[in-house]
């Protein structure tokens, strides 16, 4: 795999992570009542804790894009 090769890569795969999570964000948006509803039943949750627990798993897909995909595209980017 070349560099280049592995440049585009990281970068389609920035745009897909990066596509998730926006649709991820908009349906918690969009949704929250439902969504919290059928979470709560899941997993015995009240409605605060839900709340907490969306913007974690967003945070830390946030933080994992950037760490696995974005940062790395970067510096390929820089060194070609």
């Amino acid at each position: 795999m070349t560099i280049e090769t592995l440049t585009e890569l990281l970068g389609w795969t920035s745009v897909i992570n990066l596509a998730i999570l926006c649709l991820s964000t908009l349906t918690v948006i969009a949704m929250r009542g439902t969504i919290a509803t059928i979470h709560s039943r899941l997993f015995g949750l009240d409605a605060k804790d839900l709340g907490r627990a969306y913007f974690q798993y967003l945070a830390q897909y946030k933080i994992a894009i950037f760490v696995f995909n974005i940062a790395p595209y970067i510096a390929l980017k820089v060194m070609t």
